[in-house]
């Protein structure tokens, strides 16, 4: 458990807060790609860490991060008309460019200087795997891009997604890197339903619990739950941890159909404030063949075109129990939730919205969370000294997550080490 003064500090995000301090070191999903298309499209409202800002494609593709608030009266800039190379608020015609400077006022005469002193405060921006990613920290201190493998393949290769859960980041985030509660929380509990979830007779349910092994390293940690199946094998779930909320992970799930050879997912928890996270979710193929099922999985997660709000959280959500049926929970699933991702969403929202955890009982399976909290707190006490947190560096660029039965007298290390990373792409 973490005392309430450490839970304190890895759960608050905003401003001048030592996590918040540590988590702008880092570049940080803002929007999809998709959400600002084109040139001189609609602006749209991005929330992060606590910060209410706007992101614009100007009038030459560039992409402009700034406080929503207009400096002149404070009306909000998603009103705002993207244009000619700048967003002009519509209350008075103030404009900004991408960098948030004013480069010109409506109601101020020409030959006012005024514009020459107003400035927004604006965030580089790099777009990279269909991704706007900002950077909030010291511009003397900015990392290298984000160039995970995902962020490299060709854009028919992979899928990118995102969903809004009503609960603090890091709870959606230890529940995406505790592997123990797969089996659990999203197995069938018979043969005769056509719902998804794991089934009642494949290796990972039937498996004992597993046994989980931590490997530290310069951008977080590699991780992998070891469960014995039968004939003398082990079924080896390997991960990656990368600071501060990325998580890699096999494809883990066989659904209906579909080729599941050299394809990897993950997610990615942003906190948008204190009691909300917007989850990032990825996959990709990173061999020759295009990713043709993507959409497919995205439904069978729960996360299809028509299980999310235009605000991107699910219509299966807090307010509506998640929708939880009472007779499938007793006759098809273990929780009568449809959906794997809306069974996380579920578990994760009902713990209320900032969880404490000076009041858990952890277990052995627990060493994944446990050691993403000292990680984080590491972080913490590392910048508030001066230093570079863990993660900012490039050695996570080709890092891969795979699942294999190899023989239970081979080491694991010896087998999937060498699968876990590629060369760097790009």
């Amino acid at each position: 458990m973490l005392t309430r003064e450490d839970n304190e500090i890895l759960t608050r995000t905003n401003p001048d807060t030592p996590l918040g301090e540590a988590m702008r070191r880092y570049w940080i999903p803002a929007c999809l790609s998709s959400e600002i298309p084109e040139p001189d499209c609609p602006p749209v409202r991005v929330r992060l860490l606590g910060e209410d800002l706007i992101a614009f494609r100007d009038t030459s593709g560039r992409i402009g991060l700034l406080d929503e608030f207009c400096a002149h009266r404070r009306t909000s800039l998603w009103l705002g008309r993207n244009e000619e190379c700048g967003l002009r608020c519509v209350y008075h015609g103030w404009k900004y460019d991408v960098d948030g400077n004013c480069v010109d006022m409506m109601n101020e005469p020409a030959e006012s200087k005024l514009k020459d002193e107003v400035k927004l405060t604006a965030y580089p921006a790099i777009e990279m795997g269909q991704v706007v990613w900002a950077y909030m920290g010291p511009k003397d201190r900015m990392p290298e891009a984000p160039r995970f493998e995902w962020t490299q393949v060709p854009d028919t290769h992979r899928l990118v997604t995102k969903n809004r859960q009503e609960c603090n980041w890091l709870q959606a985030l230890e529940g995406g890197i505790d592997t123990a509660h797969a089996p659990i929380l999203h197995r069938l509990i018979t043969k005769d339903t056509d719902r998804v979830g794991i089934g009642a007779d494949t290796e990972l349910v039937n498996a004992r619990p597993p046994t989980l092994e931590v490997d530290i390293t310069d951008y977080g940690y590699r991780y992998v739950g070891l469960r014995d199946v039968p004939n003398d094998s082990t079924l080896v779930r390997t991960y990656h941890f990368i600071m501060p909320f990325h998580q890699i992970r096999p494809q883990q799930l066989r659904f209906r159909g579909g080729d599941w050879h050299n394809i990897i997912a993950g997610h990615m928890w942003v906190p948008t404030d204190d009691q909300n996270v917007m989850i990032y979710n990825w996959i990709y193929s990173f061999d020759e063949h295009p990713l043709v099922i993507g959409e497919e999985i995205e439904r069978e997660l729960g996360r299809g075109p028509g299980d999310l709000r235009p605000d991107y959280l699910s219509i299966r959500n807090k307010s509506n129990s998640w929708m939880i049926d009472r007779q499938v929970q007793k006759n098809e699933t273990f929780t009568g939730i449809e959906g794997i991702n809306t069974q996380d969403q579920a578990v994760q929202e009902a713990m209320g919205a900032v969880v404490d955890r000076s009041l858990e009982v952890l277990s052995t399976s627990d060493m994944a969370v446990v050691s993403a909290r000292r990680l984080l707190l590491q972080a913490v006490r590392t910048v508030a000294d001066g230093g570079d947190p863990p993660g900012v560096g490039t050695s996570y660029y080709g890092a891969r997550a795979i699942d294999e039965i190899i023989p239970r007298d081979r080491k694991w290390r010896d087998v999937m080490l060498p699968k876990m990373y590629a060369e760097p792409r790009g």
